[in-house]
């Protein structure tokens, strides 16, 4: 596993986080781009002995992480990374298809230009990391795009659920891409739901929102069915 030392040029170069919080994104960012695969139990010492910190800070970083829904705590093994299985899959589909076509709804008599021009702005960014063969900013760019319409609808409560879905999401996605064995989606995956959410018919965007979600889930259902037999080594 690569994970290095710390230092106070870790995580961006940004000295003035706390160590804490350094920690939380180097394992957060090692657990989205499957450094540290769904499955993986983290064992503390060891851990904390590769990252050059104590286990006090590192304990912190990893409770934080389980808060956040990116590890789960299992009685007698600790702290492991949260796994997919082929029922959470589906289920995530079911509730992400609930939530969008409610987001669009509630904005959609009151799209703006500033809507439109953000809209086609994380498009063409998400076609850039694409261009460039970045798979983790592209999963990045792929959130921004959906989360449009959740940051436009001014519903707290959608946003706060949206921002917890979306961390499994990035987990998700990762696994997405190594189930169709390609660093990305298709550069056009995006075209028809942006031209719906540009359109005038409410009901196609929700047409759109659930084929649109819907494409590939067969993929990784089978995907992640074939890697249940077990979960992942300790690693520290």
């Amino acid at each position: 596993m690569a994970l290095a030392r710390l230092d106070a040029t870790d995580v961006g170069g940004d000295a003035g986080r706390t160590l804490r919080e350094r920690l939380v994104a180097v394992l957060r960012a090692a657990i989205l781009d499957a450094t540290l695969p769904p499955g993986t139990r983290l064992v503390e010492t060891k851990l904390a002995e590769r990252l050059g910190v104590s286990r006090g800070p590192l304990r912190e970083a990893i409770a934080q992480l389980v808060e956040e829904g990116l590890l789960v705590q299992v009685p007698y093994r600790g702290a492991v990374v949260q796994t997919l299985s082929v029922a959470d899959v589906r289920q995530i589909y079911s509730f992400r298809v609930l939530l969008e076509s409610f987001a669009f709804e509630l904005i959609w008599a009151q799209r703006t230009p500033e809507f439109f021009r953000t809209l086609d702005a994380r498009h063409r960014a998400l076609g850039y990391a694409l261009y460039v063969g970045d798979p983790q900013e592209a999963i990045k760019r792929e959130l921004d795009l959906h989360g449009l319409a959740y940051e436009c609808s001014g519903h707290r409560p959608l946003l706060d659920a949206w921002t917890t879905l979306r961390r499994r999401l990035h987990l998700y996605f990762s696994l997405h891409q190594r189930a169709h064995g390609r660093a990305g989606a298709q550069s056009d995956a995006h075209d028809a739901y942006v031209a719906c959410a540009k359109g005038d018919d409410l009901g196609a965007m929700r047409s759109e929102i659930e084929r649109h979600l819907r494409r590939g889930v067969e993929a990784l259902e089978a995907f992640v069915a074939r890697r249940a037999a077990g979960p992942g080594d300790g690693v520290g």
